[in-house]
């Protein structure tokens, strides 16, 4: 049985489609800011394996659990919708298929509440931190 990951091309092609979405990230004017401090390489890197493990390359993530890694950050709802939209944007360039690119948005939609704690759309600042999950 062939994996997620087997059919978007493997490790080489989810490294570019990785890059792409960080660089994105990164230099976005909207939410470029949040990463000012953050080393673009290791992003990448928590980034690939996230991904990669999602998509069954039988790699494991090495990072923090999301809630604690994102927990000094006041990230809005609408922050995380831009990076969603981001996200999408990037699988749709780089030929992700729409069934893979659907459960790779909605495992991020999962871990809303772990990276914030608004809804979609939502910038308000007394729920903008993580709820500990």
């Amino acid at each position: 049985m062939t994996t997620d990951f087997e059919e978007m091309g493997g490790e080489e092609q989810l490294r570019t489609v990785i890059d792409a979405f960080v660089d994105a990230c990164f230099d976005d004017v909207m939410i470029g800011f949040l990463f000012q401090r953050a080393s673009r390489e290791r992003v990448k890197r928590f980034e690939y394996e996230h991904a990669a493990q999602h998509l069954g390359a039988g790699v494991v993530y090495g990072g923090r659990p999301m809630a604690e890694a994102h927990a000094r950050h006041r990230i809005f709802g609408g922050q995380f919708d831009r990076r969603l939209q981001i996200l999408r944007r990037t699988l749709d360039r780089h030929g992700v298929p729409e069934r893979i690119r659907d459960r790779w948005l909605a495992l991020h939609e999962r871990l809303r509440p772990a990276i914030t704690g608004n809804g979609p759309g939502i910038c308000a600042d007394d729920t903008a931190a993580p709820r500990g999950r």
